[in-house]
């Protein structure tokens, strides 16, 4: 095997910084791809700096998303470089180098996986230990998928839209259809073969599109449940867009791309998820009006103590 670490990066060189110093002397890892995905700041000054004979920086020409940029360090990776497998990796997360080489196990072992991640911990993880993994997840059809981007609908209908306890108690790993995009490790002959991310994709959805390429080219996914990696929760993304209701109608645009081309949806279903996408953004106005009062609350609580 010859893996290399692709990393996006748009206008967050800063944090890419960190996760390459992090990485860089990792033995398992035998090349690093840098991508700038067309940043408006100094990124991409900063990255060539970086330039090692480990680690190599290539630009976009233009900023397509997440999608394709990481389709593009992945080419860049398998055809220039020789990688046989890539580790899609965010800026905003942290990885051991024991974590790697066990993902890189399963390829050696499992001919028909084509993408593999640990469990994703986040800062200050309050969930018990022997929970359902927050970055694994089936597939969906259309009900399915509007209810698992509704903030309250997603906790109501938990039990029927995640996988149950049951399906991780006492196993190593697990096979799973979509995993967080946000570290995983592919076959990039099998990703290749799939078609990577789909390019008509800006952010979100990208992880529902990568599942079904995969199975469509006969491959699979694997969850590992005894290796962990942390991520600090879109650092990038919530920086850059930093408006919750501006992302809401990113995610909005991108399910309905999906639910389109993916999974057929005809003019009623669209104009069905049309209205349940408006509710979705009552929801998330009401939760910003709700924190905001909690705030108040709070200052004027420390004011008078």
């Amino acid at each position: 095997m010859k893996i290399a670490c692709v990393i996006l990066n748009y206008n967050d060189a800063g944090t890419v910084e960190v996760l390459v110093q992090g990485i860089r002397d990792y033995s398992c890892i035998d090349q690093i791809v840098l991508v700038d995905n067309a940043s408006t700041d100094d990124s991409f000054a900063r990255l060539c700096r970086l330039r090692d004979g480990k680690i190599s920086v290539i630009r976009a020409e233009k900023n397509g998303g997440y999608g394709a940029g990481n389709n593009l360090g992945v080419r860049y990776a398998a055809g220039q470089l020789g990688a046989t497998h890539v580790l899609i990796a965010n800026p905003d997360i942290a990885v051991s180098e024991k974590c790697i080489r066990g993902l890189a196990r399963v390829f050696e072992k499992h001919p028909e996986a084509g993408v593999v991640t640990a469990v994703m911990r986040l800062p200050a993880d309050g969930r018990a230990a022997g929970s359902v993994p927050v970055n694994a997840w089936p597939l969906h059809g259309f009900w399915g998928e509007l209810f698992f981007m509704g903030p309250v609908s997603r906790r109501l209908f938990a039990g029927r839209l995640g996988y149950p306890t049951a399906y991780f108690h006492g196993k190593n790993a697990v096979y799973v259809d979509v995993v967080h995009g946000s570290m995983l490790m592919v076959s990039a002959k099998a990703f290749l073969a799939g078609g990577g991310y789909d390019e008509g994709l800006f952010l979100y959805q990208e992880e529902a599109v990568l599942a079904r390429r995969m199975q469509a080219a006969g491959y699979r996914s694997v969850l590992l449940l005894r290796e962990s990696y942390l991520h600090q929760e879109a650092v990038s993304v919530k920086r850059e867009i930093a408006d919750e209701l501006r992302r809401q109608r990113i995610r909005e645009q991108s399910v309905l791309y999906y639910m389109t081309n993916y999974l057929g949806a005809g003019p009623l279903r669209r104009a069905a998820a049309g209205i349940w996408f408006f509710g979705i953004r009552m929801e998330v106005r009401g939760f910003r009006f709700l924190e905001k009062c909690r705030q108040r609350w709070r200052c004027g609580h420390v004011g008078r103590v």
